[in-house]
């Protein structure tokens, strides 16, 4: 490149470099601007009002300000993935020996000479190489995209004066959106009213505090646009309270948006992509070490410089697994593919190796290890006679909060509604109450209010939660209908009876209230006091009859159990009991929180249940339990479990799940259940049996070669294969490989978790591969020695006939090709499982198949006109009798070999 072109280039980046400094600049600007507007203003700017856009104005806004989605990457691009399969190592040398071939073939002869049968065979190879390549990668890159089409965020808009739940993708701007504790904001909002309303931005600024946010219009700008604080940006998440906002950018013109080449930055490689790094290493270095030597050896010997430089960088070529990228991709896709039939969707693929490594799985309770249908079973006063009016106070909580509202809400609602068929008293609940305000959970506090008032201007604060922490602000007790000083003989009273319901497997939450809590004004967390206990709601969730043996069975797959739940010990402890987890020794978040990281580390070993955690503790768990060196899962729902999951090696989450939890997993169930998890565990592992098995043996084979082209460059005064028949034996025995995604694999593997150890590759390739060596110097011997003597009647040093010399090397260089793709392609039978080949273990029918053909194929090939255009002769009979003694000779000693090694190293893959 000229200094011209490239000053052109530099200023290009340039220029493109200032024109998105400027285009966010003006984007902050705008957010800004939007921010100091009042309501009516910010309305009119959007011809919005507070019924929200019928379809028709949300159409026309779509086409005003664009849809909601991020541009996608150009290497989605189909024309930049057929050139990346085109321009690799292997095609990129084809290419060279066809331009090579070209010029010796036809620009240099004369037109009766001129030969195009090496540039038509080159061409073919080049095509078949890029097409099957492309072919499999956009196949693997649609299944993997179709798998993420099936778990979809949406978020609450108002259309049509009504709320309607709408993928995330169809927000314009404009938009009325409803926020609540869990979801993610998808797009830049302004918040129009909020209620304690706390968001985390930790994905844009690094804060790792939640922000509160408000309802106002500001005065002045903000310092920097992400303080405002009454704006929402796309990428955050909603930690606690309530808000309605509205849309005031949408997809590439959002605060994200304009920072797309920040957020494009590499994350930590997993440890797959670690260990697929450690592969290349490898092969570098021997490439780097020998392919020079082999250079220098067969130039010096041969004294065609040319020719040597070929056949090295041909070497090197063969040296590479050309089809590690497709193969491994296609693992993973396979892999994908089949855990969605078993209702389990991969959201990164490269999360598949550590989804069957994984050796602890940390799970919340409730849905996971209990049916998840929470049904409401007493509502009682604190004498334990059940009371309507504690059911009615709790229904005017849970119905009247605009928060998550979780299972246990849902409870009580369809209670109500129950009961409301028979008794007038409940019908018309809704309609006689009002909400003034509310003070919405958070996993501090762990409980929320409400503030209501009835017709007659009366108001009650209603507050329901953990009986623990609801006893905190009561002072008195109604008994009787008679509402009485809270004493120290009735706490412990009320602690006896909630134990008593706790140890039957009920959860308990208690209702308080008091009422007139204030005349006017915003109510706070400071309100919450001097209330009056009413009752009790106890909530039966009763326990899976899959959990059990789904916990057994995962134990005998290696993968051990930990329960980190939020919940009372009492009915933690009750439900762990029932499915077979060892409930002896419980600990609770406080005792945690008392913790130093070295006792934690101790006590997660010997502990499996954990209760009364925050989100918090349940991550420093799953950190402590990743640093005693275990492969980590997290399965969760909530947003209490998005901290853990993003900490864990593998987040798991539920279809059903609030956004933040979906947004943060790798994994998603499409039904919460252990049993179908168990099944994705074991396709992760065979995903993983499949990929290590190419990359152990191809390592192995390269090295193997590499050392018997060493000893021939040093001793023999010809190549022993021509670089076009080195590269053509490398494209068969790699699509040879192409089943191995589809082998099978053995009962006895995924019993195991199986961590990535890129260690034990290297030790492969040093046990494996010297024993190809030993048996392609063997029949290096044969050929030198007595097949290509017989064919020309005399040693290669006596021979003095151009011809008779150019049928020794032919014979030779056939007899080692052939040799070669034998022994490559059936050591694969032997290396691919621990046990006896073709008698304990069979590959699937797919590699069988493939395996065979590529023997086939390359065996007929001298006899062909094909071959004879590459150099290749056919060989004598006899030659096909010590081959089969040569074959027979490599696999019995491999197996040989792979028992001591299995006995040194304790496994084979």
């Amino acid at each position: 490149m000229t200094f011209k072109k490239l000053l052109t280039q530099n200023n290009l980046i340039k220029y493109r470099k200032n024109e998105a400094d400027k285009k966010r600049l003006q984007l902050k600007q705008r957010l800004s601007a939007l921010s100091l507007l009042s309501e009516e203003a910010l309305l009119q700017e959007f011809n919005q009002s507070m019924n929200g856009f019928n379809e028709v104005q949300a159409e026309l806004m779509r086409e005003k300000y664009g849809t909601n989605t991020l541009p996608k990457q150009k290497a989605d691009w189909a024309g930049l993935r057929l050139l990346r399969c085109l321009f690799t190592p292997f095609t990129l040398i084809l290419i060279a020996l066809m331009g090579i071939s070209a010029i010796t073939d036809v620009v240099m002869v004369s037109a009766k000479d001129q030969d195009f049968s090496k540039i038509i065979i080159i061409f073919v190879m080049i095509t078949l190489s890029t097409v099957i390549r492309f072919v499999q990668e956009t196949k693997s890159s649609r299944e993997a995209e179709k798998l993420n089409e099936m778990v979809e965020t949406t978020t609450l808009v108002y259309r049509n004066q009504s709320a309607k739940e709408i993928p995330a993708d169809e927000v314009v701007a404009g938009d009325l959106v409803r926020l609540a504790a869990g979801d993610l904001v998808v797009a830049d909002v302004r918040i129009l009213q909020a209620k304690d309303l706390f968001i985390s931005q930790a994905s844009l600024s690094g804060e790792s505090d939640p922000l509160e946010k408000q309802g106002i219009a500001l005065s002045e700008p903000a310092a920097s646009v992400t303080d405002s604080e009454n704006l929402a940006f796309m990428g955050s998440n909603v930690i606690s309270g309530s808000a309605l906002g509205m849309v005031i950018a949408v997809g590439s013109d959002t605060f994200f948006g304009s920072m797309a080449e920040s957020f494009s930055e590499p994350q930590d490689a997993t440890s797959f992509e670690k260990g697929m790094n450690a592969v290349t290493k490898i092969l570098m270095r021997f490439m780097l070490v020998m392919v020079p030597v082999v250079f220098v050896i067969n130039g010096f010997t041969k004294h065609d410089w040319l020719s040597a430089f070929m056949f090295a960088v041909s070497i090197a070529v063969g040296m590479t697994p050309e089809m590690l990228p497709m193969i491994v991709t296609t693992c993973l896709a396979k892999g994908a593919l089949v855990m969605s039939k078993q209702k389990t969707i991969i959201k990164d693929l490269n999360a598949i190796q550590n989804f069957g490594a994984m050796d602890i799985l940390c799970t919340d309770k409730t849905g996971t290890l209990t049916l998840d249908k929470v049904a409401l079973e007493y509502h009682l006063d604190v004498l334990g006679n059940e009371d309507s009016r504690v059911l009615r106070h709790a229904f005017l909580n849970s119905y009247f909060q605009t928060g998550l509202k979780n299972l246990l809400d849902v409870a009580i609602i369809e209670r109500t509604f129950a009961e409301a068929e028979h008794d007038e008293a409940f019908a018309a609940l809704s309609n006689l109450y009002e909400k003034v305000d509310e003070i919405p959970y958070d996993f501090n506090r762990r409980r929320m209010s409400v503030v209501v008032k009835d017709g007659n201007g009366k108001t009650q604060l209603i507050t329901k939660g953990a009986v623990e922490e609801i006893l905190k602000i009561c002072t008195h007790v109604e008994i009787n209908h008679q509402s009485v000083m809270m004493s120290e003989e009735l706490r412990v009273q009320i602690l006896k009876t909630v134990a008593d319901f706790n140890d039957q497997g009920l959860r308990v939450l208690a209702v308080a209230q008091k009422t007139n809590p204030r005349e006017a004004g915003m109510f706070g967390v400071e309100d919450e006091k001097d209330m009056i206990l009413i009752g009790y709601l106890a909530f039966l969730d009763p326990p899976k009859g899959s959990a059990k043996s789904a916990i057994a069975s995962l134990h005998e797959y290696g993968t051990e159990v930990k329960v980190l739940t939020g919940d009372s010990d009492r009915v933690t402890c009750s439900v762990c009991e029932q499915v077979g987890i060892d409930t002896g020794h419980i600990v609770l978040g406080f005792e945690i929180e008392a913790m130093s990281d070295d006792e934690l580390k101790v006590l997660v070993e010997e502990c499996r249940v954990f209760a009364k955690l925050s989100p918090d503790q349940k991550a420093r768990i799953v950190a402590q339990l990743k640093a005693n060196g275990h492969t980590v899962g997290y399965m969760g729902d909530g947003i209490n479990d998005a901290m853990a999951m993003r900490q864990a090696d593998v987040g798991i989450s539920v279809d059903t799940a609030v956004d933040i939890a979906k947004e943060t997993a790798d994994v998603i169930l499409l039904e919460k259940d252990l049993m179908v998890l168990k099944e994705g565990i074991l396709e992760g592992r065979r995903t993983y049996a499949n990929t290590i098995k190419y990359i152990k043996m191809t390592a192995s084979s390269s090295f193997g070669n590499m050392f018997s082209v060493l000893c021939a460059s040093a001793f023999l005064p010809f190549l022993p294969m021509t670089s076009i028949q080195l590269i053509l034996l490398s494209l068969v025995y790699d699509l040879s490989c192409a089943a191995i995604p589809s082998d099978n694999v053995d009962s006895e593997f995924l019993r195991q978790p199986r961590p990535w150890a890129a260690e034990s590759i290297s030790k492969f390739m040093l046990w494996m591969g010297p024993i190809s060596s030993v048996f392609d110097i063997c029949t290096y011997l044969l050929l030198y020695f007595v097949i290509a003597p017989m064919a020309v009647k005399g040693g290669y040093h006596t021979l003095t006939d151009q011809s008779s010399i150019t049928l020794f090397i032919s014979v030779f260089q056939t007899g080692w090709f052939i040799e070669s793709m034998w022994t490559q392609t059936l050591v694969l039978h032997t290396l691919r499982s621990a046990k006896l080949p073709f008698i304990q273990t069979r590959a699937s029918k797919p590699v069988t198949l493939l395996s065979l053909a590529g023997i086939f194929l390359l065996t007929l090939l001298p006899s062909t006109q094909i071959g004879k255009a590459l150099g290749l002769v056919s060989m004598p009979l006899m030659y096909y009798g010590w081959l089969l003694l040569i074959v027979a000779g490599y696999l019995v000693i491999t197996t040989v070999v792979k028992v001591f090694y299995i006995r040194r190293y304790g496994e084979l893959l």
